[in-house]
């Protein structure tokens, strides 16, 4: 939709979240550093965008060439829920707050998380943003988490350093299935790439508690709806270390 959308088409006059093709165009704007705007004024930054015919230029130049650089197969998730991602795709992060709809109710500007995880509560989802690769300039004792892939399906997590199993956090990790709710998994090699720019994410998708041990942090192993791509996997177990 991007390239027909640069190619030949224009923004909509308003952006509804409750569209998944409009929330494919926010995810364009999101990645433009448009996310500090008000939803009301995306179109009118993607207009701006078309009608300068150099940027509109660079800007096919670039979609080509990332669709010549997809890495591997991707295809849409089987979540009920209207976010265009793909599995096993990279995002940033503002792109996955913009294909979840997630903007503040006051501002209607992008939200962006400040902690590892955010609870979605319209879709009853918590997202994990995951980073296997920690710093030690970049995180603090407390955030070190054990994070790391144990198999193609299987994903050892660990939660904040507060979270007891009993909690409400704690009780909704474990109890998700019951209770309806989703748990999407996104992760990252390392914070940055090789040229000191923000890493993007792979969607792993949906995953499912299998057990826990401890607590403060909880330890807790996801298991993935849909296994990753052995060479995916080989790639975050040597991030992981």
């Amino acid at each position: 939709m991007w390239r027909a959308l640069v190619d030949h088409g224009a923004p909509p006059p308003e952006l509804k979240l409750n569209h998944p093709d409009h929330r494919l165009l926010y995810m364009l704007a999101s990645i433009l550093d448009t996310q500090r705007r008000p939803l009301a004024e995306q179109p009118a930054v993607l207009a701006d965008l078309l009608n300068n015919q150099p940027l509109r230029q660079e800007l096919i130049e670039l979609l080509a060439l990332l669709e010549d650089g997809i890495r591997r197969p991707t295809r849409p998730h089987d979540l009920p829920i209207p976010a265009p991602l793909h599995l096993h795709a990279d995002y940033q992060l503002a792109e996955i707050m913009a294909a979840m709809g997630v903007v503040d109710q006051k501002s209607t500007k992008l939200v962006r998380p400040q902690a590892g995880v955010f609870w979605h509560q319209r879709y009853s989802s918590d997202l994990f943003f995951i980073t296997l690769d920690k710093s030690e300039k970049d995180y603090s004792p407390t955030t070190m988490y054990d994070d790391y892939p144990i198999s193609p399906t299987l994903f050892h997590w660990q939660s904040q350093s507060t979270t007891r199993e009993d909690s409400p956090t704690g009780r909704r990790y474990r109890e998700h299935a019951h209770r309806g709710s989703h748990i999407l998994l996104f992760v990252r090699r390392r914070k940055q790439d090789e040229r000191h720019i923000t890493a993007p994410y792979t969607f792993l998708g949906p995953a499912t508690y299998e057990f826990h041990h401890g607590e403060r942090p909880m330890s807790i192993t996801w298991r993935l709806r849909h296994p990753m791509p052995a060479e995916l996997f080989e790639e975050m177990k040597v991030a992981a270390g």
